[in-house]
């Protein structure tokens, strides 16, 4: 099937709304179309999306495959299809076996066009052989730099999309990624086993940002300096969770409406923060890096880094999160002395002792109840800093750092962007409840809401929303939890509370200690990898010779490009090239000013009426005077 430039805009137009697609994404979606694995290279808030879901809505039949990292994204992105009346599914691994089944009969009934999974449920062989049983149009690899073992995110989950290429190998696969170096990109295509080389690359420039470097002793007192110089809205990331809420409060006692946001926080209050954010309730977001996937605001003005970022790749996609209207706007790194320690520090906190690794994976297994052979694919809660205060010698940092490398190793999978909805069923039988006496007039209201809102509640649990039944009976819901908790324990209903712990996934089976291998592949190469990143870093932070924007398009393969003239570096050297014309210009003014008296009269004070600015006629008259062309006597300057 043929398709042409008019049938993708009809598409575009018909759900979206749009007259015209913005650069490179008609042509991505074409080549695809054609049959072709395509890898596209788009900068932040280039609307990657569009170059997958509009190609999929161009079949008549089938599915298209969506391989995604994050659950969080995932379920945002399905949502706002649904929004669009898309039909969309996720699948991953933290969904319980009643989820999958509903999704998969959608699927099942053609009530999905697009399917988003995680790479970890690739691993499955029974999901595999479930695949082969459908039209698969195209497969679509997310965030696709995390299949590089050069990417700045390697997850080796994302090399079970090998497997996905033999099992459908005559459809086309689309990559699309907003960093990746040449070697990245050569390796994404490399792995994903591409028929040739086909890549659609825009430049990593965007001229609408400025971006600035910084060195500052006293880092907050800057970022309100920076805060209260700017308008609209801001971005201050930190690498601390703690921090966020510390400057948001800084933030807020200075009169600068603030939040923040970090993945511990509560599903309902991220969305909650987000939205106030999002409408400008709030100016300022202070967050971590998990903030900002998928987040596409388009007022961001300027976006402030508290701390080094571990690298120009991710330094790139938060800074990007400026300016997506296009208009003037600025990315600001804060710099001090103690940061290029702290960066080294940071490597061998991410590559604990192997000993150390292994002997936090046992005590994970101990501490879950997996006997050595148990677990297979099994997912459970884990309360990271439960665990570390239980277990001796524990520390979060270094735990989160060896389930990192255990994830990449294959033995076990750490899953935090998840939030597990309340659920609830009813215990007693429907004429029973005419005759239950309850405590106060809400609790029943409660129940009799929830009764009405959601179906099958007699015969197993169900998800609900406290939110939701609020919302119904205008009260909060905290009152509506506290009322489903005094009916759990009255035994009318099993209450379950939503619950945004982590989860463990293992992959495989739990191994003897002794047995786990974290190869030099895992741990030496990534170790050195991060090491060239750091340095990567440092040299654009503390380099301030040479063009900083130049410098960062150099990095990511384009050796061509020009001095971008915003940064603080071309700024600076602007502003010595005006100061040295001026000074040019004042110096020839005062020499044709006493060439053209008479002999007698040949000087000048600084009561002169000359043109050029006062400060500079002092600086250059002292010039002069130290070059001996002229001399400085009762306050006058005479021709030599």
């Amino acid at each position: 099937m043929q398709f042409s430039s008019a049938d993708i805009a009809k598409v575009l137009q018909k759900y979206w709304g749009y007259n015209s697609f913005r650069p490179l994404q008609e042509e991505i979606i074409l080549s695809l179309l054609n049959g072709k694995d395509t890898l596209g290279l788009m900068p932040t808030g280039g609307g990657k999306s569009i170059t997958f879901q509009v190609p999929a809505l161009c079949f008549d039949s089938g599915v298209t495959l969506v391989v995604t990292p994050l659950i969080s994204l995932m379920k945002d992105q399905v949502d706002n299809l649904k929004k669009l009346r898309i039909k969309a599914v996720a699948l991953h691994s933290g969904m319980s076996t009643k989820e999958n089944r509903i999704a998969w009969e959608l699927i099942v009934n053609g009530k999905a066009r697009l399917i988003y999974v995680s790479p970890e449920k690739l691993q499955n062989e029974r999901f595999l052989l479930e695949l082969r049983n459908l039209k698969i149009n195209f497969i679509t690899v997310d965030e696709a730099h995390c299949i590089s073992q050069w990417g700045y995110d390697f997850r080796p989950s994302y090399l079970n999309i090998k497997k996905l290429r033999k099992l459908i190998p005559d459809i086309p696969i689309l990559a699309l990624t907003a960093t990746a170096t040449p070697v990245v990109a050569n390796d994404i295509m490399s792995q994903l086993a591409f028929r040739e080389k086909n890549i659609f690359k825009k430049s990593f420039s965007r001229e609408n940002i400025s971006y600035i470097v910084r060195y500052s002793d006293t880092k907050i007192f800057d970022v309100l300096n920076i805060l209260s110089k700017t308008s609209g809205s801001a971005i201050v990331y930190v690498r601390s969770r703690k921090r966020t809420k510390e400057i948001s409060e800084n933030l807020s006692n200075a009169g600068i409406t603030s939040t923040y946001y970090h993945a511990g926080i509560d599903s309902q209050l991220k969305t909650s923060r987000q939205n106030d954010w999002k409408q400008g309730i709030v100016r300022v977001m202070v967050a971590t890096n998990a903030f900002g996937m998928g987040i596409d605001k388009p007022d961001v003005r300027v976006v402030i880094h508290y701390d080094l970022p571990p690298s120009l790749e991710e330094y790139y996609q938060e800074a990007g999160r400026a300016g997506r209207d296009g208009l003037n706007s600025f990315a600001v790194l804060l710099s001090s002395k103690t940061d290029k320690g702290l960066l080294h520090r940071r490597i061998s906190e991410t590559f604990p002792e192997r000993q150390f690794i292994k002997t936090t994976y046992e005590q994970i297994c101990n501490h879950l109840h997996y006997s050595v052979g148990e677990g297979y694919e099994s997912v459970k809660e884990f309360n990271i800093s439960r665990f570390c205060s239980l277990f001796e010698g524990q520390d979060e940092k270094k735990c989160r750092a060896s389930l990192r490398l255990l994830g990449q190793a294959g033995y076990m999978n750490f899953i935090e962007d998840i939030e597990k909805r309340s659920r609830l069923k009813i215990l007693c039988e429907r004429e029973e409840l005419y005759d239950i006496r309850f405590p106060n007039k809400t609790i029943e209201n409660v129940l009799s809401t929830t009764l009405r809102l959601y179906t099958g509640l007699f015969s197993d649990f169900v998800f609900i929303r406290e939110s939701e039944i609020a919302d119904a009976l205008k009260i909060n819901s905290s009152d509506v939890y506290d009322a489903l908790q005094s009916l759990d324990k009255m035994k009318i209903i099993s209450f379950i509370p939503r619950s945004g712990l982590p989860l463990i996934y293992l992959p495989t089976a739990r191994e003897e200690k002794s047995s786990l291998i974290i190869g030099k592949d895992i741990y030496e190469d990534r170790k050195r990898i991060m090491q060239e990143r750091t340095e990567a870093v440092i040299d654009y932070t503390f380099n301030g010779k040479s063009c900083r924007v130049k410098r960062m398009l150099a990095y990511f393969g384009e050796t061509d490009s020009h001095d971008c003239g915003k940064c603080d570096v071309c700024r600076e050297k602007k502003k010595h090239q005006n100061k040295a014309k001026d000074s040019d210009s004042t110096l020839n003014e005062i020499l044709n000013f006493l060439r053209n008296h008479p002999e007698g009269s040949r000087f000048i004070s600084l009561e002169t009426n000359l043109k050029s600015p006062k400060a500079v006629l002092t600086e250059t008259l002292s010039y002069l005077c130290n070059e001996g062309f002229v001399r400085l006597s009762d306050n006058l300057y005479f021709l030599n």
